[in-house]
Formats: C-alpha cells, structure tokens, sequence
C-alpha cells in the first residue's frame, strides 16, 4: 500500500504500513510483505538494515536494526561482554548476538492495542526508528575497537564514549 503525506499526520496507519511509509518519505530503499518491511539506511559508519514485523496476533511490532557487523567465534566472549556493558546504558532496546550466524543487531518492540486493527502513529514510527540507528551509530565503534582494534570491551566503550566539548 503505498500512501501519501496526510497519512503520516494521522494516527490509524496500520503498523507496518507506517513503517514503510517512513522509509519511503526519507527516500530509503525498502520491500515490503505481508507484515514485515525491510529498509536500508545509510549512517555515519556503515549501511543499516532496518526490519519492522508485526504479528497482529499479539499485538507486538519488533523493530530490527543490522549495523553489518558480523561477529566470529574467536571474538564472541568478547563481543558477549561488550553488548552486556552497551545494555545496561539503554533505556529502550538492546543488543543481541545471534549464536547461529553471529550477526549483531539492535532490537526493540512496541505492543500496540488493537491486535490486526492495530494502528501506529508518527511519533512511535519516529521513536522506533531513530532510537534504532542513534544506538547503532552511537555503539558502532565500541564493537570495532573491539572486534578490529584489540581493546578490551570496557577500554572500547571509555574510548568510543569519550564527550567532546568546545568547538576546534
């Protein structure tokens, strides 16, 4: 279904019909599903695969974001250890590591009233999304100075998170 500019204003778009209507407005390439919609955008650091599903069934809408990292198994403990430290300075979502394919990712899910009538507005498309890549982007090189730059995860995240104050 593709829609136009008002029906980003109102608030009865059905979840995935939301979602790719947001990554159609920022001109992202994307496919859709039944009920998935597979994004890309490109950050700061890499390309991000951003994957919205919903099973209207339990009202649930998980939102995916694939920074391309992809995590060997010599580096895993490692890795382990770094997504712990990331997590537990996030409010919303978190890190995991799938164990099959070692594919790093950023999940979060929202549950919307409603079931298969469910409708999601703007401003929660909005939230999943940019809290989706503000996380990847923020975290990006915490796991490459893990991964390629052989610093321990807390040395990775002290030196990734560094705040720069003042103007050059």
């Amino acid at each position: 279904m593709r829609m136009d500019e008002s029906d980003l204003e109102r608030d009865d778009v059905a979840p995935i019909d939301m979602l790719e209507n947001y990554f159609a407005a920022h001109g992202w390439e994307h496919e859709r599903g039944e009920d998935e919609v597979v994004g890309t955008f490109k950050g700061s650091w890499t390309t991000y695969e951003l994957r919205g599903v919903w099973r209207g069934e339990d009202g649930a809408l998980q939102f995916l974001a694939f920074p391309d990292i992809r995590v060997t198994d010599d580096k895993r403990v490692a890795i382990y250890e770094t997504i712990g430290l990331i997590n537990e300075q996030l409010w919303i979502g978190h890190f995991e590591l799938w164990s099959s394919s070692g594919i790093l990712l950023y999940r979060n899910a929202a549950m919307i009233d409603g079931g298969e009538d469910a409708t999601l507005s703007l401003e929660q498309t909005e939230m999943l999304v940019e809290t989706a890549i503000d996380e990847c982007e923020r975290f990006y090189p915490v796991f490459q100075f893990v991964l390629w730059g052989g610093k321990s995860p807390k040395e990775a995240l002290a030196a990734a998170l560094i705040e720069t104050r003042g103007e050059a």
